[in-house]
């Protein structure tokens, strides 16, 4: 009884975060700018999706808080299982107070029950809040030191047993991350959220490990790139950048055409999709002819 009751209080402090988040206006604003300007058919059979579809329906009709969580992770496990795959490791670069990790938790869950393929799930940051910003290219006018505090003690328990935090200065903690993925259970989705330029081009190392430990293709949901401000010589954008030039055999890429697959067109999300290409993965090699 007392295991249970734990277990309710853990999911009402999940959905009151959820809640806290939809309900701001910076998200309603989204709602009306995104969702209501879609055709009105494809929004009245939504309400049925909802209240009748499964899982997977509801991902494709965007009825999933945090879409882009859904997508995601989604598209990771049909990945992994057209690979023959049974775990999929999933990691946010930037967990700050913990709000989108643990959706990304409960929506892992959901995508469990459909797919079969289990999730481990990492969630990477310093736990201190955003360091001083180092230079223009950290975006200091949209940036400041503080900013995502962690309540460690908190939101640890309010984590499922798959999924683990890893605390530290970027520096150090890739390094430990890479060790924690591997062949058995490889990296499928990452969302990049760490605001700043030099964190996050010290983070992208996680995708130079040996090419075994990831999917052929590792889902990127880039989140600081949406205003007017960020540009290529700043920021995330900069650092993605950097990374395609300075790797032959890893680049990342915007998926360009994913707004024509998806049944609701103008969420910003789709935008902020991109793809590390793996080109050294065993799996897009060729066997060497024999001369």
């Amino acid at each position: 009884m007392t295991k249970k009751i734990l277990v309710d209080n853990k999911e009402s402090k999940k959905y009151r975060h959820l809640w806290w988040k939809i309900s701001r206006k910076s998200v309603l604003k989204r709602i009306f700018t995104e969702r209501l300007t879609e055709p009105l058919h494809l929004n009245l059979l939504s309400i049925i999706v909802a209240l009748f579809g499964t899982t997977r329906a509801k991902i494709n009709f965007d009825l999933i808080a945090r879409q882009q969580h859904a997508y995601g992770l989604l598209w990771a496990a049909d990945e992994a299982k057209k690979l023959g795959y049974s775990t999929v490791t999933i990691i946010e670069l930037g967990v700050a107070a913990g709000i989108g990790f643990l959706n990304l938790c409960s929506i892992a869950s959901r995508v469990t029950r459909v797919t079969g393929v289990n999730f481990e799930l990492i969630g990477v940051d310093s736990g201190k809040g955003l360091p001083v910003p180092r230079d223009y290219r950290d975006h200091p006018e949209l940036y400041k030191e503080g900013g995502g505090i962690m309540d460690y003690d908190k939101l640890k328990q309010m984590l499922p047993e798959n999924a683990f935090l890893v605390l530290g200065d970027v520096e150090e903690t890739v390094p430990q991350v890479l060790d924690m993925f591997s062949p058995e259970n490889p990296l499928g989705f990452v969302c990049l959220d760490l605001d700043y330029y030099w964190s996050t081009k010290e983070a992208l190392k996680i995708f130079l490990g040996a090419p075994e430990k990831y999917l052929p293709w590792v889902a990127i949901y880039v989140d600081d790139i949406f205003l007017m401000k960020h540009n290529h010589w700043c920021g995330e954008y900069l650092a993605v950048d950097e990374f395609n030039n300075e790797n032959i055999m890893r680049k990342i890429e915007q998926h360009r055409f994913l707004q024509t697959e998806r049944i609701f067109k103008n969420a910003r999300w789709i935008e902020q999709i991109f793809f590390l290409h793996i080109l050294d993965h065993p799996v897009r090699s060729v066997p060497q002819r024999v001369i």
